[in-house]
């Protein structure tokens, strides 16, 4: 029996097909695709497991899943499928936000819980998963995520972490601050139990605080990740923790006459003064890998603040609420005349530091941290981050990777999505143009397939309009 005859013999007999469920009604608006057989024809597919762009092929969807993907006249297209015809687009797996808050901080503005604008940013831009990595409103990203799942919003499969645990002083007013190992106990059951499936640990935590609740996280089949300071990433790593964010500035064993449990602010980390390749970091890497402690990275919320960096971009200014634009470009400016800016060598030293982690066998991760001066917003940021990790010495491919099956792997649920992979769902980016060539071609999102359902990206974008920044 020829190929494409196998294929055809699958597509009929294939069990358990779920059919993808479509939003809501008022929702509708904003689907382009949702019939029950799509044929995505002639794309380039960058699969997300490492492997060189494919030319030319076919992907089916059935339901809310992959069905194939093949060379274009290999893949039979049973009679009724909806075909799109997409040659000169590119097609790679829906991208997994691990550290994409569904909160919005910029200069001067309040940050605020945005359960409107920053779903929809994030989808439209290509991020289908996102783990929030921090909630200041655990409740209501719960019942967001709710709401997503039931089609009545429109947004990103959510991986919801409990709220900010950290140490006195430098409370936000936000976190749960946590003095003493039961303490974080006590914050991590009620929250495991109330249905979290993270949480994040912040930059005043003790050592003893955060081995408790990485313990007692644990105990309730939950994960646990952090933004640290006072505790060294080799220190954590000993405790339990299961992953690491932001990368080198968060990372502050290397700090001359580091004190235990002590966040060191005076004077200022000089971060060109790590070297990467050198036995400090390698023995902080050789620790991670031993232990399968993956790290994300943010870099496009450090960029904002490297001056002149990054370019602007009129797609974020035109999302931004009048106010918050202001409030952004006024940052800018005095950033661009050095007052609170990262030096550009520190910045690249923190993009070396995590091409290292990778080249020493590190699982890398990405999320944009939509907080700063506000110039690394929900999904743009995303797409930013690919930009910037092609800039640091990554290819493509090796971006793609890290932004879709890595951070399903961190997450537990590669077996699901994070590829372009015959039986997974599908979780699907459709971009004009090539961004393994031409990394900016990662802005020039078409179609975004969430479990079978394809949102037309430049309605969703249209939707949110001048609403970035407020609730």
């Amino acid at each position: 029996m020829r190929r494409h005859a196998l294929v055809a013999f699958a597509v009929t007999l294939l069990p358990g097909v779920v059919r993808a469920q479509t939003p809501a009604a008022p929702l509708q608006q904003f689907v382009a695709v949702s019939a029950p057989l799509v044929a995505l024809n002639h794309v380039r597919v960058v699969d997300g497991t490492g492997a060189a762009p494919a030319e030319d092929q076919t992907i089916l969807l059935s339901g809310d899943k992959i069905q194939a993907v093949g060379r274009f006249g290999a893949v039979a297209v049973p009679a009724g499928a909806q075909v799109l015809d997409l040659t000169g687009h590119t097609v790679i797996p829906g991208m997994v936000g691990l550290h994409d808050h569904s909160y919005y901080g910029a200069a001067g503005w309040l940050s605020a819980f945005s359960p409107f604008t920053a779903p929809r940013l994030y989808l439209a831009s290509g991020v289908t998963t996102t783990r929030t990595t921090g909630s200041r409103a655990p409740y209501e990203e719960l019942n967001l995520s709710k709401a997503i799942e039931r089609g009545a919003s429109l947004g990103p499969r959510m991986f919801i972490t409990g709220p900010y645990i950290t140490g006195g002083p430098g409370n936000t007013g936000m976190m749960v601050q946590v003095d003493t190992p039961e303490e974080a106990r006590r914050v991590v059951r009620y929250w495991s139990e109330e249905g979290v499936t993270w949480f994040k640990a912040y930059n005043q935590i003790s050592r003893a605080a955060l081995g408790a609740a990485i313990q007692e996280a644990h105990a309730h089949g939950v994960k646990v990740t952090a933004h640290l300071c006072s505790v060294g990433y080799r220190e954590a790593v000993a405790l339990g923790i299961d992953a690491l964010e932001h990368g080198l500035m968060a990372n502050y064993e290397y700090y001359p006459g580091k004190q235990p449990d002590v966040c060191p602010s005076t004077p200022p980390m000089d971060w060109t003064t790590v070297d990467v390749n050198g036995p400090a970091v390698q023995a902080t890497f050789k620790d991670m890998v031993s232990h399968n402690v993956a790290m994300t990275s943010t870099l496009a919320v450090y960029e904002c603040f490297v001056p002149n960096r990054p370019p602007l971009d009129q797609r974020i200014l035109d999302a931004m609420y009048p106010d918050v634009r202001t409030g952004y470009l006024t940052s800018r400016a005095r950033i661009a005349e050095g007052t609170g800016s990262i030096a550009a060598a520190a910045f690249r030293r923190a993009q070396d530091y995590e091409v290292a982690f990778v080249k020493a066998g590190g699982v890398g991760a990405a999320g944009v941290d939509p907080t700063g001066n506000g110039g690394a917003p929900p999904g743009f940021g995303d797409q930013r981050n690919f930009e910037i990790l092609v800039e640091s010495g990554f290819t493509a491919v090796q971006v793609v990777q890290i932004m879709s099956a890595n951070g399903a792997k961190v997450l537990g649920a590669f077996d699901r999505f994070g590829s372009v992979t015959a039986g997974k769902l599908a979780d699907l980016v459709v971009i004009k143009g090539n961004p393994v060539a031409t990394p900016a071609d990662i802005r020039n999102v078409t179609i975004v397939f969430k479990g079978g359902v394809g949102y037309d990206s430049a309605k969703l974008l249209q939707s949110v309009a001048g609403t970035l920044g407020v609730r």
